[in-house]
Formats: C-alpha cells, sequence, structure tokens
C-alpha cells in the first residue's frame, strides 16, 4: 500500500462504535457511554498535542485557557494508582455528518468524513479529529501515557451543537461544579455578548425558532440527532448558523476578532456577490436581516405550506437538505432582485414560477447528502429563472 494510501486509511478508512444511552433533557438530545482511553485519546484533537492553546469555542469567544501542565502530571500519576477512578463524564462534540445512531442496537458509530467538493457545505473531518472536548481535556491528556487497556472513560456526547452553545455548556457545567476560576466562567458569558458573525447568526436562529409566527417556531434544534444515514437530518442550530454565516463573511474569525479589539471590520473584505448581507452586520442591522430571513422562508411556507410542515423524514423541504438548497437559491434570488431588504411580497411570485407540488419534495426524488441537495437547488433554478 502506498504511503498517501496509509495516510487516507488512517485519517479516513475508520470508524468508532460506542454503546450509547439517549438521553432526553430541555437542551436537546444527547449520547452517554463509555470509550476506552486510547480511542478517546485518539479521536480527540483538543489533546495532549493541541491543548496547549485553545478550544473552539475558547478561539470562538476570544480567550485561551492553556492546559495545567502540573494538573495533567498529578491526574497521569492518579492514573497509575491500583483504584484510579473517573466517575463524572467528559463531554464531547462531534459532527452529525459524523455520527449515526443505530436505536435498535443502542450503537452510536462515529466515522470520518471526506467532503466531496464546492457544493459540499461540510467540511472534511479525520478520524483523528471526530471529537471537540468540551470539558474533560486535562484527563484526556492525564490519560497519554497510560498504558493499559482497562481504563474506559464514561463520555457525554452531543451531536451538531454550535459553538455558542458548546461555550454556554462549559460555563454552565464548570460555574456548578467551579472545577475553573470563576472569573474565567463570567469572561466566557461576557465576552460571548460582543458582536461577531457567529453570534448574528446565532442570535437569528434562536429569534427564529422562538417566535410562534416565524416559518422556523420550534423547527429548528439546539443539539442535532445521530441520524441513520440513509434519512435527512433536522435542521439544527449549527446547520442554520453555518448556511447563514456564510453570507456574512468570509473569515468569521478576523472579524470576530476586530469586534474584539474595539474595531468595526470592513465592509469590502470579502466578495460582494458571496457575501450578500455583510452590510447587515457591519450596520448594525440585525432585525432587518432576521426580516429578510423570515420572509424568504415565510414565501416558502406559504407556496408548499404541506411539505415544509410534514414531519416525515422522507420529506426533505424543510430538512437540512432542503434548507441548504433553498439558502444556496437565497443568494441567487437576492442578487437578481436588487433590493436592500426585499419582503414575503417580492419572494412570493418569484416561488409561484416554480410548477412543483408539495409531494415533489421526498427522499425518492432528492436523495439524502449532498447530491440530493445540490438536484434540488439545481431545479429550483432551472424554475425560477432568476439566473
Amino acid at each position: 500500500m502506498r504511503q498517501r494510501d496509509l495516510v487516507d486509511e488512517a485519517y479516513y478508512g475508520r470508524q468508532l462504535e460506542i454503546r450509547c444511552l439517549k438521553v432526553h433533557q430541555p437542551m436537546g438530545e444527547f449520547y452517554v457511554g463509555c470509550i476506552n482511553s486510547k480511542d478517546l485519546r485518539e479521536i480527540t484533537y483538543s489533546d495532549v498535542r493541541r491543548m496547549e492553546g485553545e478550544r473552539g469555542f475558547e478561539s470562538y469567544l476570544g480567550i485561551q485557557r492553556p492546559l495545567n501542565s502540573k494538573r495533567v502530571k498529578e491526574i497521569s500519576a492518579y492514573t497509575k494508582t491500583v483504584d484510579a477512578c473517573f466517575p463524572t463524564a467528559v463531554l464531547l462534540s462531534v459532527k452529525g455528518h459524523c455520527a449515526e445512531f443505530d436505536e435498535e442496537k443502542g450503537i452510536l458509530t462515529l466515522m470520518p468524513y471526506r467532503n466531496e467538493g464546492e457544493d459540499d457545505l461540510f467540511e472534511s473531518v479525520p478520524y483523528p479529529r471526530l471529537a471537540n472536548v468540551i470539558d474533560g481535556q486535562h484527563r484526556i491528556a492525564g490519560l497519554h501515557d497510560y498504558a493499559g487497556d482497562d481504563f474506559e472513560i464514561n463520555v457525554s456526547i452531543f451531536v451538531e451543537i454550535d459553538v455558542s452553545s458548546e461555550a454556554y455548556l462549559f460555563s454552565t457545567v464548570n460555574l456548578a461544579q467551579t472545577k475553573v476560576s470563576t472569573s474565567l466562567v463570567y469572561d466566557l458569558y461576557d465576552l460571548a455578548n460582543k458582536r461577531s458573525p457567529q453570534k448574528l447568526c446565532h442570535e437569528i436562529a434562536v429569534a427564529l425558532d422562538k417566535d410562534k409566527d416565524s416559518p422556523f417556531f420550534r423547527r429548528i434544534k439546539r443539539l442535532g440527532g445521530a441520524q441513520p444515514h440513509n434519512l435527512p437530518g433536522s435542521l439544527t442550530q449549527a446547520a442554520f448558523v453555518q448556511a447563514l454565516m456564510r453570507y456574512i463573511s468570509s473569515d468569521p474569525m478576523r472579524d470576530r476578532d476586530a469586534y474584539m479589539r474595539g474595531r468595526i471590520p470592513s465592509i469590502h473584505d470579502g466578495d460582494p456577490y458571496k457575501q450578500i448581507f455583510r452590510k447587515f452586520l457591519i450596520e448594525d442591522r440585525d432585525y432587518e436581516l432576521t426580516d429578510i430571513i423570515w420572509d424568504y422562508f415565510k414565501a416558502v411556507e406559504s407556496r408548499w405550506p404541506r411539505a415544509w410542515s410534514n414531519p416525515d423524514k422522507g420529506i426533505i423541504l424543510s430538512k437540512t437538505n432542503g434548507f441548504m438548497a433553498l439558502m444556496r437559491l437565497l443568494k441567487d434570488i437576492y442578487l437578481w432582485l436588487k433590493k436592500d431588504k426585499p419582503t414575503q411580497a417580492d419572494f412570493d411570485p418569484i416561488f409561484a414560477r416554480v410548477s412543483f407540488d408539495d409531494s415533489h419534495f421526498s427522499t425518492e426524488t432528492y436523495k439524502p447528502g449532498t447530491s440530493g441537495e445540490s438536484a434540488l437547488y439545481k431545479a429550483l433554478v432551472a424554475e425560477i429563472r432568476v439566473s
């Protein structure tokens, strides 16, 4: 086997099966199970090689929490004692496209994902980066040189959780358990209030999910579920944020850093034909951008009310595939309308051109995955004729 093939096999040719229980709580669903410490070290990317820096949400919030080397040494020594025990769970987050749960067997499978090209909105996730550590990074680092095969770690796994929810979860857990300084915890809360593309998209998602008149009322799940991959997933907050943020910023971390430093990012950063909503971020026009998204999808709901409200997994219009295709279409329509703030009255006539009825948006017509999403987008483009 060639060296490149060996690398591909190590990064994308493996998967990990975990026996889990699905837990339902107000925040959403998550999975509780146990992972051998060696496997845990292999799939977590906030490991001993990376943890001297920061985790995703800490970077997002503008803070760094370096690994405490003294604590790691103490934990490492403790793991070698005869009665070593970690009774509390390590918290992990994984991408929805890398997780699949078998309800009947109670098995959560974590698998790598390779990006399929320009139309694929999901990032590549190799095996060594399958899980991000929300809480428990010192325990994982302390197990780095554990030689035995008998140390299993209980884990709570959150699927498709966005970075602001990770920060909230970390803050809540550690404030309650006082495992880190309260000043750091309150810094997390304070810094999360700073303006950023991530925060804007997060707040729009929350607002649309909570308003009873919104087309997204109670439709955006804060946490995702590990669905079988032959079924379209429900719309998660992370997916919503990802789809909207690309229209606001070409470099969200750079923009967030500018706000953290007290500067307003340039409105000219990025491509105006791609970052079509950037002006709404820079000019603090949050409510107007929320209105555009509301009115656009209200027009979709008005045109296909049965398909939009259908909870059946075989109807994709309001699920992730349908939403992603419609968000791609939104850019074409917005540029064609040439209006700063179009309303539902502008969108309605465009969707009226589409000949599809409610039954059209099925998994029989549009297969799950990026191929089905791309096919739906192209079919709608051909029908509305705005390009």
